[in-house]
């Protein structure tokens, strides 16, 4: 799982800086987990995202954004509680979730926003 910078975001997911309206850049539609190395939900689902991204290899891309690090990136969407997960579909507006979800809540969200 790739670890974004503000610059790769922007690059691969949605250039905020340039566009006002959501633009997807990506090639893939992906989940986008906005977590902090001190937080114990993000602890819980970071395996789980690590299994999906195996499992959905070719079809969506997870990215992981330290909210710590970068704080830009976290401020530019609104972060105020971790972890979040930003759903982003090739076409179409991103969804946000919040908290831990479990790995049947991420699968249906997957089927759902992003392979539909």
């Amino acid at each position: 799982m790739e670890h974004l910078t503000k610059e790769v975001f922007l690059e691969k997911v949605f250039n905020y800086e340039k566009n006002k309206d959501w633009k997807f850049e990506g090639e893939l539609p992906c989940i986008i987990d906005f977590y902090a190395d001190w937080c114990q939900p993000c602890k819980m689902i970071a395996p789980i995202l690590e299994e999906l991204s195996k499992t959905y290899e070719g079809k969506i891309n997870i990215y992981k954004v330290d909210t710590e690090d970068q704080q830009e990136l976290a401020g530019a969407f609104g972060i105020k509680s971790i972890p979040s997960i930003l759903f982003c579909p090739k076409d179409g507006q991103p969804q946000m979730a919040q908290g831990a979800l479990p790995k049947e809540s991420l699968e249906q969200a997957i089927a759902d926003v992003l392979l539909k």
